[in-house]
Order: structure tokens, then sequence, then C-alpha cells
């Protein structure tokens, strides 16, 4: 039987975990078997880079800890190695960073997670990080617009000629 010391060493570990999980508008799980600590040690650096976190905690610790931050439909995917990526800023640059590790290594997977309190699945996940930064889609749009308003001129121009050569 464990000590009441280990006990309350994990329950505190616990609740520090759920409090993070809580703030956290990104949760990913991920199972990162075959993986070397080079490139373990690559990835959390890009990680910090985008002020994620990057832990390996066993999985009844996480299990309890979200159930105490009350997050539900996960336990099927703590099963295996586990490691839990959280950020508390921007989800996006996050999900990028995990995606394109797991597409240069095959063994490294997303399992699934929480994005502003949504459990989704790997495949959303996914779907979410191939998509273009917040930047790119903003001067996308301004493209876009720019274009159209362009047009605009163009045919008022056009108006304008037609009305003085007749």
């Amino acid at each position: 039987m464990a000590s009441e010391k280990i006990l309350n060493q994990k329950k505190k570990e616990v609740s520090e975990l759920a409090e993070k999980m809580k703030e956290a508008k990104i949760i990913l799980l991920t199972d990162y078997r075959g993986i070397n600590v080079s490139d373990v040690t690559k990835l959390r650096a890009e990680l910090r880079n985008s002020k994620s976190e990057y832990k390996v905690i066993k999985n009844n610790i996480t299990r309890r800890a979200l159930a105490e931050a009350g997050i539900e439909g996960l336990d099927n995917l703590l099963e295996g190695p586990t490691a839990v990526v959280m950020n508390n800023e921007d989800y996006l640059e996050t999900a990028k960073a995990i995606y394109n590790y797991s597409k240069d290594n095959d063994f490294y997977k997303i399992k699934g997670g929480v994005i502003d309190g949504k459990v989704m699945t790997a495949e959303e996940i996914i779907t979410l990080a191939k998509l273009p930064s917040k930047e790119t889609l903003l001067s996308m749009l301004a493209g876009a617009l720019l274009a159209n308003i362009s047009k605009l001129a163009v045919a008022l121009d056009q108006v304008k000629q037609q009305k003085e050569n007749a």
C-alpha cells in the first residue's frame, strides 16, 4: 500500500495538472512510441517557441486530472505511452507544430485532445492544423476584398467614359 506522503504528493500533482488543463486553450494527447531523445528534445524546443508545454505523465494521473477539470471523453485514449501537450494562448500554432512533427516521424501519433473546451478526434485536430495561419487567412481576405474593389473601380470608370463619349 502506498504511503500517505506519496498519496498526498500524487493528489497534489493531479490538482496542479487539472488547474493547468482548465486554463489551457489546447490539450493534445499524443503517442510517442519509437521516438528517440534527440527528436523529443527538438520537438520540445519548437513547442517552447509557441509557449506550449510538453510532458509525459502517467495515464492514471492524466485521467484523474481530466476528470477533476471536468473534461470527459478522452479516457479511451489513455492507453499506452501518452504525452500531454498544452498551451494557454494559441492552439493553432501548437496543433501545427505537433502535426508537422508527426508527419516527419511515422511513430509519433496524435491521439486526440481538447480545443477551447471541445473534445476533438485526431482527424479533427489534423484538419485544423492543416489550415493556413491567421495572418495568411487575413491576407487572403484582404486580397479578395481589394480585387472586388478594383473591379468596381474599373466598372465605374467605364461608366464614366461611356457618359463622356455619349
